[in-house]
């Protein structure tokens, strides 16, 4: 996936590790991504890690978190 630049306007997207930087990415996408983001981001990682994400993470949005832990609780 190559990621947007105004999804990660603070770093350069091509330096970002899909594995290392997996917990900023999740979020970044939770709160800012498109649909095919979210496609790629459900796809890609596992379920338990963005639910964790979800759950702990300080820099998501209160909205964001309301929507997906409604989602994630039907999964």
């Amino acid at each position: 996936m190559k990621f947007r630049q105004s999804l990660f306007w603070d770093t350069d997207p091509k330096k970002i590790d899909k594995e290392k930087n997996a917990r900023y990415i999740i979020e970044r996408i939770l709160d800012l991504g498109n649909d095919k983001e979210v496609k790629w981001m459900w796809d890609y990682y596992d379920k338990k890690l963005i639910k964790d994400v979800v759950n702990n993470s300080r820099s998501i949005r209160k909205d964001t978190r309301s929507l997906w832990s409604l989602i994630l609780a039907e999964k």
